[in-house]
């Protein structure tokens, strides 16, 4: 890590910046923690004292990557991750601001457990961290929590995700209370009475399996549900993970009535199918019932995937977000029953998402709108932009290097993905958090010049 307060220089790379329409070739001069200028390209000034050259010919250059939707464990889960692991892995892959979600031991239903949060992180961590309270008292349904108080204490948003609300009355006091707090309520989507038992999406391959199956429709119907709710009361909400096609016409319909609110969906279900349960990768087969496959909600059909790259062009989804779900060893190596939900995403998000760009099914600089300035205005965070005199959170990749995914590589403590032996085409090689480079790939270390460099 470089020390702070030294002065950097990231000199002619692609600067790609959606918040203000940019994309152009240029320097991007940082001091004081903050972008101090962006100019045309230009020789770097020789002998300036305390002057770090980042060189990014070749590179984009990018802020950094925020990601509202984001498992850390930390307290009471540490054998999955860490606040201090998950925020390594987060930089890795180039996010610089991470919301952590509030299903934790003990769960963030208080004040405590969420000052514990942001002292941790501010110790420990390496990337902003932004900590979801619970909507409901133990995230057990039946009592709001005191929205706030926790929203006065830091809390960014409220979500008992991993459990829906069931409960329609609890979930309109909710919203109602939204328009006090200002805060959303980030919507974990699913009828438990339609899900019962599901470990993958229902359909034919799941039949083939022999696996039971998880309908769209108890997705669907809780999206509708919601969107209603939100509509009467005028409360702040957002959805999170949407995965059918139908739930992507739903969401269509609420904006097209004005209703007003955010939604996101994941990479992998962007870039992952059901049939990745069975074990088809596009690089070679693999063993079907790989547990690193299953995830909530589960992966989708071609049909849903197809739906959700569309919904994300056009602004249907508003963005994107990683649902880091880290688990240690023994939570996955078992039978595809009784695995734990969850992808570790944190290190492989950009690149995945980048065989978008690739295949032309998505702009680039769509894709990194969607990664940055729509999250941090969907949470009114400070970041997401590389205009002059924003914080100097910035993500630097290789749109074009090829790697070999190996989870036992990986900052997480969690190895859980199914892209494990994939090559992808694409990767972070630095990420700047505050002014202060956080992260500097092994492969690029020598891009860094000038007095007080250090790798």
């Amino acid at each position: 890590m470089i020390e702070k307060n030294l002065d950097i220089l990231i000199r002619g790379g692609r600067v790609i910046d959606p918040a203000r329409d940019v994309d152009s070739f240029a320097d991007v001069w940082i001091s004081g923690g903050r972008v101090h200028d962006v100019t045309p390209v230009r020789p770097a000034p020789d002998g300036r004292r305390g002057l770090v050259v980042l060189e990014a010919d070749g590179l984009v250059v990018a802020p950094g990557l925020v990601d509202l939707h984001a498992h850390l464990r930390d307290p009471g889960q540490e054998e999955k991750e860490t606040i201090a692991t998950g925020t390594r892995a987060a930089v890795r892959g180039g996010f610089t601001s991470v919301c952590s979600m509030a299903n934790t031991s003990p769960p963030v239903d208080n004040r405590a457990v969420v000052e514990y949060i942001q002292r941790t992180a501010r110790v420990r961590g390496v990337a902003r961290v932004f900590p979801l309270a619970t909507v409901t008292v133990g995230m057990a349904g039946r009592h709001l929590v005191e929205m706030s108080d926790l929203a006065e204490a830091g809390a960014i948003a409220f979500s008992d995700d991993g459990r829906p609300v069931a409960d329609g009355g609890i979930m309109r006091r909710a919203l109602e209370y939204t328009r006090i707090v200002d805060r959303p309520i980030m919507c974990h989507e699913e009828d438990l009475t339609l899900s019962a038992a599901g470990v993958m999406n229902e359909g034919a391959v799941a039949t083939r399996l022999g696996l039971k199956g998880w309908p769209g429709v108890a997705e669907e119907a809780m999206i509708a549900r919601d969107l209603l709710l939100c509509e009467q009361t005028g409360g702040r909400m957002h959805l999170a993970h949407v995965t059918t096609a139908r739930g992507v016409a739903l969401i269509r319909w609420a904006r097209d009535r004005g209703i007003r609110f955010t939604a996101e969906t994941t990479p992998h279900h962007l870039t992952l199918t059901d049939e990745w349960v069975a074990g088809w990768r596009p690089q070679g087969q693999a063993l079907p019932y790989d547990t690193a496959t299953k995830v909530n909600p589960p992966l989708r059909s071609e049909t849903d995937r197809l739906a959700l790259v569309d919904a994300i062009r056009d602004g249907t989804l508003d963005l994107i977000g990683t649902d880091h779900a880290p688990h240690a060893e023994t939570d996955k190596e078992c039978e595809y029953d009784a695995a734990a939900f969850g992808i570790s995403g944190f290190e492989t998000a950009l690149a995945s998402l980048l065989g978008l760009v690739h295949s032309g099914e998505i702009d680039l600089s769509l894709l990194i709108q969607r990664m940055t300035i729509e999250p941090a205005r969907a949470f009114g965070l400070e970041s997401g932009t590389l205009a002059v005199g924003a914080v100097a959170d910035v993500c630097v990749f290789d749109p074009e290097v090829r790697w070999t995914v190996d989870p036992l590589r990986f900052a997480s403590k969690g190895k859980n993905t199914p892209l494990a032996g994939q090559t992808l085409r694409g990767r972070v090689v630095a990420t700047l958090v505050d002014g202060v480079i956080a992260y500097l790939g092994e492969e690029r270390a020598t891009i860094l010049s000038g007095e007080g460099a250090k790798t």
